[in-house]
């Protein structure tokens, strides 16, 4: 029984060690085929959303179009073939990106490949402001009354929930 224990161990062992090994090949076997063929080229909306540095391709195609993405200093249109060594520029959600492009990838992969396939030169980005969010009240304090309801709605300004459209019946 003892024999067999020690071998045991040595093969959960080497399964551990394959079970790293293969995962990490799997992630470079996935980066290799979503790259294109040898002379193909890639868009440069697809590759943003491929390394994920926009939720999907139109909105890298919007984008484009709208000037919030430069490759090398220029604004580019989405089908521009973007190529290793580029610098690519892409200001989304109130912040700027600066990547620089180290593998061409066409297919969305998982987020640790993706980072693989670029350099990211980005400023740190901007500290969220600290403010009590307004509305929130303690626990325990019951039902608000209309007063603490109105005041609420004034601190959460127009267009707020439970707006009545400013008729005081509500219908």
């Amino acid at each position: 029984m003892s024999p067999g224990a020690p071998g045991a161990s040595d093969s959960a062992g080497s399964a551990d060690t394959q079970a790293v090994d293969p995962t990490i090949a799997a992630a470079v076997a996935a980066a290799e085929a979503a790259g294109p063929a040898n002379g193909e080229t890639v868009r440069i909306d697809s590759w943003i959303w491929a390394v994920r540095l926009i939720k999907t391709r139109s909105l890298g195609a919007a984008a484009c179009r709208g000037g919030h993405v430069q490759v090398n200093g220029e604004r580019v249109k989405p089908a521009y073939s973007v190529r290793v060594g580029d610098e690519v520029r892409l200001r989304h959600e109130g912040r700027e990106r600066v990547v620089v492009v180290k593998r061409l990838i066409r297919k969305r992969v998982g987020a640790p490949v993706a980072a693989q396939c670029y350099v990211d030169n980005s400023p740190p980005p901007p500290p969220r402001e600290v403010m009590a969010p307004a509305g929130l009240r303690d626990r325990g304090t019951g039902r608000p009354t209309k007063r603490d309801r109105r005041e609420l709605e004034r601190l959460r300004g127009p267009g707020g929930t439970g707006d009545l459209g400013g008729r005081p019946g509500g219908r």
